[in-house]
């Protein structure tokens, strides 16, 4: 797909180096610990079925990337698309590749004979708020994210069923 001077393709294992630069750059934006390299490169390599990446590119690299997981069920018991991450380098924000990513994204739902998109957002980003409305997404108000992570996660693991 390309858009605006954007291509938006299925990465490839090439594209790994560029993946982890932006996937670098992405946590220090969020400013969280960011896994070793090797890691990071070693997910990417083996990711599991029903997960994939999107890519952005200009003509000379890779500007951004989606990052998405096939759901089952979902309402009507239909396939659902999650959007587990999208991000977009600094200096090609605003010129349209996370739009694009998005296109290309919702044409893969479409071929996946996928109901619908979900993702959460940063409440406090106005700006990406901002950008999903212009998308035409709505905030589903039933709805709550939650997660188990850490110590949490380990004790119920850890709990006799």
């Amino acid at each position: 797909m390309k858009d605006a001077g954007v291509t938006v393709r299925p990465y490839t294992p090439a594209d790994i180096p560029a993946l982890i630069a932006l996937m670098q750059a992405m946590q220090a934006h969020y400013r969280v610990p960011c896994p070793a390299e090797a890691l990071i490169a070693a997910d990417l390599a083996a990711l599991p079925p029903g997960n994939g990446i999107l890519v952005a590119e200009s003509a000379t690299h890779i500007t951004g990337f989606a990052a998405w997981s096939l759901q089952w069920p979902g309402p009507g018991l239909r396939r659902g698309l999650y959007l587990k991450e999208i991000f977009v380098a600094a200096p090609a924000r605003g010129s349209g590749h996370g739009r694009a990513l998005m296109v290309a994204l919702a044409a893969l739902a479409r071929t996946q004979v996928c109901a619908r998109i979900d993702f959460t957002a940063n409440a406090a980003d106005a700006k990406l708020l901002a950008f999903y409305a212009r998308l035409g997404a709505t905030p589903d108000p039933r709805r709550l994210f939650h997660r188990l992570t850490g110590a949490a996660l380990d004790r119920l693991a850890e709990t006799d069923s």
